[in-house]
């Protein structure tokens, strides 16, 4: 199989879909590997890097595009990349289509085989190749919090860790999940005071014994969420329900309790955000204010850190990248549910139900339609 990997263009977005040792495993297997001229130099990687385990330099995307069966990327494509798809051809990258009514509405035209990162699963209905970038957005999530409260981003003028004599910032964490997790990892360690926050009870123990007092779990059912708001300097929104957009957990009338300088990250921002007064925004401009309170809502966060975020990511993906070489998209989504459940577009129809109710498509059981 020829795999393409073109560089991406959203707006300060320096990932890349395969390293070097990536390539050179699929070479191991055969396949061809064709990477647009200078893809991987903003995640450290050179043409030369490629070019030495066997891959092929393409000048522009539109090379990648024409002479590949399957297209690697890392962020969802932009509607110059939608229009160069091909019917039947593999598109394997994040796509969070509940919150992209006309990207999915391209995919569907393009009548291409759309396999988004974000849902597929493993056995324990975890979802392992949004993991990686979860961790990294979770970690990037304190870092950026932290920033944003300086006093030139807008921010209370507090350190989150406190100093000698002053007391620490307040942390609440919506989400124990990857994202809250990690977020937590590094706000410990910054010696915030955390709160994470979270449905079960079951997770919620899980986190204690990790965290041990260096945390305060609390039960979403049991307690007054606008309480933990008026008092908190930083808001992690860490909040997911695969495939579909995000819960506005967080509403405009809520945010007015917060102080002013106080922060939100809204990790959850990729699908819509959990914060009603969230938008978008880019490494470029990542902070805007409402009502006195700074949010944070870049829509790559793990961009920020290509390196990091490429090595993290691929170790992940390479597998299911070379499945899907080696045995092509039907027998590889066929033999493994969970990889099926990464299905979201096929031939024209929307083959995830999630996507397909959050935007009035009719779902079309990915099983039927491939056998």
């Amino acid at each position: 199989m020829k795999v393409g990997v073109p560089a991406e263009i959203k707006p300060q977005e320096s990932r890349v879909g395969l390293t070097p040792n990536s390539v050179e495993k699929l070479i191991s297997h055969n396949h061809k590997v064709i990477i647009q001229d200078n893809a991987g130099l903003g995640a450290g990687f050179e043409n030369s890097d490629y070019m030495k385990v066997g891959a092929k330099i393409a000048p522009s995307a539109g090379d990648v595009f024409n002479d590949s069966d399957m297209i690697v990327k890392v962020k969802e494509p932009l509607s110059e990349e939608v229009s160069m798809l091909r019917e039947d051809q593999i598109l394997f990258t994040y796509l969070h289509l509940s919150a992209a009514p006309d990207l999915t509405k391209g995919l569907v035209n393009s009548k291409a085989i759309c396999i988004a990162y974000e849902t597929v699963t493993d056995q324990n209905n975890r979802l392992p190749l949004l993991a990686p970038m979860s961790a990294v957005a979770g970690r990037m999530s304190i870092q950026a919090g932290a920033r944003s409260l300086e006093k030139p981003a807008g921010g209370k003028g507090v350190l989150i860790g406190g100093a000698p004599g002053v007391l620490p910032s307040n942390v609440l964490i919506l989400g124990g999940g990857v994202v809250g997790e990690n977020a937590a990892i590094i706000a410990t360690g910054m010696q915030a005071k955390v709160f994470i926050v979270d449905k079960s009870q079951q997770r919620l123990d899980e986190l204690k014994d990790k965290f041990g007092n260096t945390i305060e779990p609390l039960h979403s059912d049991k307690i007054n969420i606008e309480d933990y708001m008026a008092e908190c300097d930083l808001l992690v929104g860490g909040i997911l329900i695969p495939g579909a957009n995000a819960p506005k957990i967080i509403t405009k009338n809520m945010i007015k309790l917060m102080k002013s300088g106080s922060v939100i990250v809204d990790v959850a921002i990729d699908q819509g955000g959990c914060v009603e007064t969230s938008k978008p925004t880019t490494h470029a401009n990542p902070t805007f204010i409402v009502d006195g309170v700074v949010h944070y809502c870049v829509a790559n966060m793990p961009g920020g850190v290509p390196k990091t975020s490429t090595l993290a990511l691929n170790a992940a993906t390479i597998p299911f990248v070379t499945n899907l070489a080696n045995n092509g998209y039907k027998n590889s989504l066929l033999d493994n549910n969970n990889f099926l459940n990464g299905l979201n577009v096929c031939q024209g129809s929307v083959t995830y139900k999630a996507i397909a109710d959050e935007l009035n498509y009719e779902y079309v059981d990915p099983k039927k339609l491939l056998n």
